[in-house]
Formats: structure tokens, sequence, C-alpha cells
């Protein structure tokens, strides 16, 4: 961002001054993986309501997942990619 910015930082920047890097890679997986869940569920035509039927979780917590506004527990994610045919694969991070 040039230097005349309005509002005097980049969001890189600020996100920067105000995270570890630790926590910076936590919500980094945790957007990638949120992602692909919504992704996996818009591929096959299922609405929250549909995947609270399939996977046991109430759907305002299914909504609340895909708007970022809680840290879900694992087994609730478990849950979530089990219905939708997914599950999670440990690998290395890619640097």
């Amino acid at each position: 961002m040039n230097e005349y910015s309005p509002i005097g930082h980049s969001w890189d920047e600020v996100e920067h001054e105000l995270y570890t890097p630790e926590e910076i890679a936590e919500s980094d997986l945790r957007v990638a993986l949120i992602g692909e869940l919504i992704k996996a569920r818009r591929e096959k035509g299922i609405s929250q309501k549909q995947l609270e039927e399939m996977s046991g979780v109430k759907q305002p917590i299914i909504a609340r997942m895909e708007k970022g506004s809680t840290k879900p527990q694992l087994d609730t994610v478990l849950k979530v990619l089990g219905a939708l045919g997914m599950t999670l694969k440990v690998v290395p991070i890619e640097k």
C-alpha cells in the first residue's frame, strides 16, 4: 500500500503487528479447512439444513462455522466432513 494511505497501514502490516506468526498460521489453516467444507457442501448441492440432518450438527452451528464466527471443536468438524464424504489428512505444511 502506498505511503499516503488514509488508514496508514495495509492489512498485512496490521495483522503482523497484532498477531503472532503462529496465530496467523492457525487462522490461515482454519480458513482453508472451512473453505473446503463450504466448497464440498455447495458442490454436492446440500443446504446447511440438509447437512444438519446428515451430520447431526445443528444448522446454526454449521452457519457459524461457515461464517468464521466460531472455532469449532474437532469432533464437530469431523462429523460435518464425514457427512460430506470427506476426512482430514495430516500432511506437511508447504513453505
